[in-house]
């Protein structure tokens, strides 16, 4: 064979090329990773932990998730200037790890389902107005009711366009347990039913939050240290300032709440005072008006007076199935369809965060494990 000019000229070229550095071949990998990565957990699947017992039974603090974006449909970045795989400070610093220079305009992907009622949302939290909306605290609640729904709760019950809700499987309410005179209820008892949240009462009673069903059960097995179960109802008027919309007119409680009609994309109100008490915060700060305000018992939108006002985007109610134990919308108010995140999946992982720190294996939650989320 012989050797030609044009081969001479590869070879030599082949052999000037020089080898990446096992650091670069590192860097590369690592640079790879990350962008993959922030890729999967913007538009597709991204994992949350459980802080709080708002959800518990259903979800247990120390469970571990992963969340579908892609249901509901991917939302764009509004906060490009992020440190990768962070969300509000840089790991184990108080240091911001985003710049709010730029602020992008948020659209969202086709999703392959809509939001449901019952389904279980991650959304951020809408009053955290320190924070880019794409980067407001993350929480997960219980979808209630959708856009154009009336939402009612009498004694505790929720109705959805005047029919009664299906209540999740392990919702929790709040009971008073009373003892005979001088009893005291040991800490194991508690345990033996799993009843986490109790705390005991200046009148020697006891307060739990627990599932009807572990209820029966405590009941029927504890006689002797039970003289009545009194189950906790917040009648209406009860610490209504501290319920939505918090306005003068509304005698509305965590129990007795309505009716409420929950905003429609399309859907138009007239604007009086009782409209305003319910639906202005949402028109003046999520409804991407830049100049509304609410002045003298008024609407004004770029300084001009509104009478009748229609919504450009959807809303949702949420509640947290530890009804007693919840910072929800009963509180705050409507979810914009924008703070959406994406709807839970499946538990992980799962590890009990009071199980000390002899044995981790102890800890874990195996039957949790792989766990759907309903």
């Amino acid at each position: 064979m012989v050797e030609t000019k044009d081969t001479q000229q590869n070879t030599k070229t082949e052999k000037t090329i020089k080898k990446k550095s096992a650091l670069r071949e590192w860097v590369d990998a690592i640079v790879f990773a990350v962008i993959a990565a922030t890729i999967i957990r913007w538009f597709l699947i991204e994992a949350f932990t459980i802080p709080t017992p708002s959800m518990e039974k259903s979800l247990l603090v120390g469970d571990f998730l992963f969340v579908s974006k892609f249901h509901y449909g991917a939302r764009t970045p509004q906060t490009p200037l992020q440190l990768p795989l962070t969300h509000q400070k840089i790991w184990g610093t108080e240091l911001p790890s985003y710049l709010d220079w730029i602020q992008l305009p948020m659209f969202r992907f086709p999703g392959i389902s809509e939001i449901k009622n019952n389904d279980v949302v991650v959304f951020n939290y809408p009053p955290e107005d320190n924070y880019p909306t794409d980067l407001k605290t993350n929480y997960i609640k219980r979808c209630i009711g959708i856009a154009g729904d009336v939402i009612e709760i009498k004694n505790r019950q929720v109705f959805v366009n005047g029919k009664e809700a299906s209540n999740p499987p392990l919702m929790q309410s709040s009971y008073e347990i009373k003892p005979p005179k001088n009893t005291v209820i040991n800490e194991r008892v508690f345990k033996r039913y799993d009843i986490t949240d109790h705390y005991a009462t200046n009148l020697g009673s006891y307060i739990i939050q627990t599932t009807p069903a572990t209820l029966q059960e405590f009941k029927q097995k504890e006689t002797e240290i039970i003289k009545d179960i009194v189950q906790i109802t917040s009648d209406k008027g009860t610490y209504s300032e501290q319920v939505f919309p918090m306005a003068e007119g509304f005698d509305w409680s965590i129990d007795n709440f309505g009716p409420l009609e929950i905003p429609k994309k399309g859907n138009k109100i007239s604007i009086d005072k009782r409209n305003l008490a319910i639906y202005g915060k949402a028109i003046t700060h999520y409804d991407g008006n830049k100049n509304a305000e609410i002045k003298d018992g008024k609407l004004l939108i770029d300084g001009k007076e509104v009478k009748e006002y229609t919504f450009q985007q959807n809303y949702y109610f949420m509640m947290g199935d530890n009804r007693h134990n919840s910072q929800d919308s009963r509180i705050w108010g409507f979810v914009p369809e924008d703070h959406i995140l994406g709807k839970g999946l499946l538990v992980w992982w799962s590890i009990d965060p009071d199980g000390g720190l002899a044995n981790i294996f102890s800890r874990v939650r195996w039957g949790r494990i792989g766990m759907l989320i309903e």
